[in-house]
């Protein structure tokens, strides 16, 4: 096979595609070349933690959003790899909300296994992608950040495995230029003991306000004040934690809420989103979607509409991860391996799209979306070698998360459920997570 493959991104979804292809071979396919961009020193994604924000060594937009202290916010049975079980990893099982330094240790363990580094060139942004009408070939520009160098090569298929959880959206309040406190997003947030003693205000209400403002609880914050635009979350939240309506406008250290109520506050922690953001990518090329479980412009959520020799990974908005990342990569490899046939007529792939988009939008709650997405990846392996696992398994995690967050914000993390992998029961962590200030892999794996 002469075709060569640009993946762009070595995170959990770019990682899954290598582990794809090298899968593949293992069994006697004969595979494409493989070429990996990554932009940072080291495999992993949001999971390889970094203490910079702002701009790196490089003068590069740092890429991570990852903070210390931060544990898996959903149970591990529900995201864990159907060829790689947390058990064959780490010798035995273990609890059910691992720390980030765990989860980075498992991810990595699986690829190691694989042995795909070499296909990966490190410290190296990709540029600028463009495409051949006449060639159907894409030119990939590259930058070498340690030699600074910048080149070109040449690829038959481009897959974008750049995340979409690491261009903020920063919107703007009234008074932010003359607030006496910090103002940050949460993309730059990484150690809730900067907080520690201090009122602080989040700005949003989706699964960043909630951990970023679990995570200042436990470190010692004085009090977490979470502003809403639409709904509260309305959790059974600890004494020193309220909910309010949007914030108006800051004057020195007072915060004014939609209903008229003011709290003083130290600092401003923006929860507000984050945007897919792809720079290196001309117009035509680029997918432009809203955080959605079903994105536009993707046949079967993986294939551009517009270029089906363009894939995407992981642009969803996201229940499932990693075992997700897996079914789409799985998917990605066999159509490029010539086992899977893409319809060569746009409006079928575009029917394909809008029919997925009205079957996200006929759901009407968290449980249809978790059953939503389930039923995508099931339906994806279906077609492929990817081992077959228990979806529905991992959708019942889901649903008890959700009944155990209600019973107990900040106790939900205490909880166990069963692998849908080899079927055995996570045990109970050795402390509470309120108490387990220590979260280094080697304090997690204790007995």
């Amino acid at each position: 096979m002469t075709k060569r493959i640009a993946v762009i991104g070595a995170g959990p979804s770019g990682l899954a595609q290598l582990r794809a292809f090298q899968s593949a071979a293992q069994k006697g396919a004969e595979i494409p070349e493989i070429v990996c961009f990554e932009k940072q020193d080291n495999w992993g994604g949001l999971w390889n933690y970094t203490w910079r924000t702002g701009l790196d060594e490089f003068g590069e937009p740092v890429h991570g959003s990852m903070y210390r202290y931060l544990w898996s916010n959903g149970p591990k049975e529900a995201l864990e790899f159907a060829d790689y079980s947390f058990e064959e990893h780490f010798g035995k099982q273990i609890a059910s909300y691992p720390p980030r330094a765990v989860l980075f240790d498992y991810i990595q363990g699986r690829v190691e296994k694989a042995n795909v580094r070499d296909w990966i060139r490190f410290r190296t942004p990709v540029r600028d992608v463009s495409y051949d009408d006449k060639t159907a070939l894409f030119t990939v520009t590259a930058h070498n950040l340690v030699n600074d160098h910048e080149y070109e090569e040449t690829f038959d298929h481009v897959i974008i495995a750049s995340g979409h959880f690491s261009t903020p959206n920063v919107p703007e309040f009234d008074g932010f230029s003359d607030f006496n406190g910090r103002v940050l997003h949460a993309h730059d947030f990484r150690d809730a003991r900067e907080f520690a003693g201090k009122d602080i205000l989040l700005i949003g209400s989706s699964y960043s306000a909630e951990d970023i403002g679990s995570q200042c609880w436990k470190y010692g914050s004085k009090s977490v004040t979470v502003s809403y635009r639409t709904a509260p979350m309305g959790y059974n939240w600890p004494e020193n934690w309220q909910e309010v309506p949007l914030l108006q406008k800051l004057e020195g250290n007072t915060a004014t809420f939609k209903d008229g109520t003011t709290k003083q506050i130290d600092a401003v922690i923006l929860c507000t989103g984050y945007k897919h953001h792809f720079p290196f990518l001309p117009d035509d090329l680029q997918l432009k979607t809203a955080n959605r479980l079903a994105t536009a412009d993707l046949y079967k959520g993986v294939v551009f509409a517009k270029n089906p020799a363009l894939f995407y990974l992981g642009m969803q908005d996201q229940w499932f991860t990693f075992n997700m990342f897996d079914a789409q990569a799985w998917y990605v490899r066999d159509i490029i391996l010539g086992r899977i046939d893409v319809p060569a007529d746009y409006d079928a792939r575009m029917a394909d799209v809008n029919a997925r988009i009205a079957a996200e939008d006929a759901g009407e709650s968290d449980y249809d979306a978790i059953h939503y997405q389930g039923d995508y990846i099931k339906e994806l392996i279906a077609d492929t070698d990817y081992p077959s696992f228990d979806v529905d398994g991992a959708n019942e995690a889901f649903l008890q998360w959700k009944k155990h967050k209600k019973e107990d914000i900040m106790g939900f993390r205490n909880n166990s459920y069963r692998s849908v992998i080899t079927g055995s029961m996570a045990p109970a962590h050795h402390t509470p997570w309120k108490d387990a200030l220590d979260d280094s892999l080697e304090s997690y794996l204790q007995n």
